[in-house]
Parts: C-alpha cells; sequence; structure tokens
C-alpha cells in the first residue's frame, strides 16, 4: 500500500487539494486499491482561500515523513495566509526529508514556492503560477529553481510543479502513475470519464 500525505497549510485552495482526494479515493475503489490518502494539516482546523472549513485527519506533529511514500501541496492565497504555514520551518523541514529520501513531491500552482524555499528544487527543472507579471515564477527562480515558465507541468526527478489550477486533475493523474502504473492510471482515469 502506497501512502501518500496530502499536506494543508492555512489559507490552501481546496480545488487544488480535492483533485488529490478524489483520484486518490476513486483508485481506492475503481482502481488497484494500492493506494491510501491521508490528510495532514499544519493545524487541526483550517480556512481555505475561499472560507471553506477543514478538519484533516493527522497534524503535522502527529506524522513523519517514514509514514507516507508521497507528498502533495496544493498552492493558496497569500492574503489567505497560505505563506504564513507553508513557509513554517517544520513544513520546510519536512519537504526537505521527503526528497532526501527520493519520494515523489507533487505540487499545483504556488505549491511549488514552499518546496522552492525548502531549498529542494535549487538548480533544478520546475514551474509554477504563469499569470499575474509571472511574479510567482520570479519567486521561484529567485529560490534557484530553473522555471520553465510555459510549461503547464514539470517533472524533474521525484518533484512535480505545475503553472495553476487548471493543471489540478493532471498532476494527481501523474502522481498516481508515478505510484502505480500507467496502465492503473487510465483505468481510474476511465472510470471517472476523462478518457473514453
Amino acid at each position: 500500500m502506497k501512502r501518500i500525505c496530502l499536506l494543508l497549510p492555512n489559507g490552501f485552495e481546496a480545488v487544488e487539494a480535492s483533485v488529490f482526494t478524489d483520484v486518490f479515493g476513486w483508485n481506492k475503489e475503481e482502481g488497484d486499491g494500492a493506494t491510501e490518502l491521508i490528510t495532514v494539516g499544519t493545524r487541526p482546523q483550517l480556512t481555505c482561500t475561499w472560507n471553506f472549513t477543514v478538519l484533516p485527519e493527522k497534524t503535522l506533529d502527529e506524522v513523519t515523513v517514514d509514514d507516507f511514500d508521497a507528498l502533495a501541496l496544493p498552492g493558496g492565497f497569500e492574503q489567505a495566509g497560505f505563506y504564513e504555514d507553508a513557509y513554517r520551518p517544520d513544513v520546510l523541514a519536512f519537504i526537505r526529508e521527503f526528497d532526501r529520501q527520493n519520494k515523489v513531491i507533487a505540487s499545483i500552482c504556488v505549491g511549488a514556492l514552499p518546496i522552492g524555499k525548502s531549498g529542494v528544487l535549487q538548480g533544478r527543472n520546475a514551474t509554477t503560477y504563469n499569470l499575474s507579471n509571472r511574479n510567482r515564477q520570479n519567486q521561484l527562480a529567485e529560490m534557484g529553481a530553473n522555471v520553465l515558465g510555459d510549461e503547464p507541468i514539470v517533472v524533474d526527478r521525484n518533484v512535480i510543479t505545475s503553472f495553476n489550477p487548471s493543471t489540478a486533475f493532471d498532476v494527481a493523474f501523474t502522481l498516481l502513475e508515478m505510484l502505480t502504473s500507467t496502465e492503473n492510471c487510465n483505468v481510474v482515469k476511465k472510470q471517472m470519464g476523462f478518457i473514453a
């Protein structure tokens, strides 16, 4: 059984988290059933970007990287306090340890920024939010990443990054494929109506 940590900082975007819960939920029921997703919050109660309240199954202080095979990280909004939690030292150390153990790290949109802030993307290919004058992509470049600004999804070894919320399902499917197989991923895509 492959276990995925869906790490939820306060201020995350619900839609970017929900693609992971749905894709891996569908895999549990309609795919090979070989994955389990656990929601892990930076707090016991979280408020999403648009005021949706979430109670994660665990908090960060209750888990270790050894409990998981992969990390999934949605983006969020500065105005909702996303970076206050996403840039916490314990969050950055958690990300670094996933990379040190060569475990898959998948992010959507500005979820790449805490990965960059952790130092994991130094000299590696990546992307992040691509609109609004590419300010977020410039920030990621300042953190040492080689930003491929026009690529919707960038995979560099064990790290998946993407450039805006429109890529969310594709990132979740990429993670599922990396943890299971192309064939299994296609079964789930077909059951969810993404392919005929």
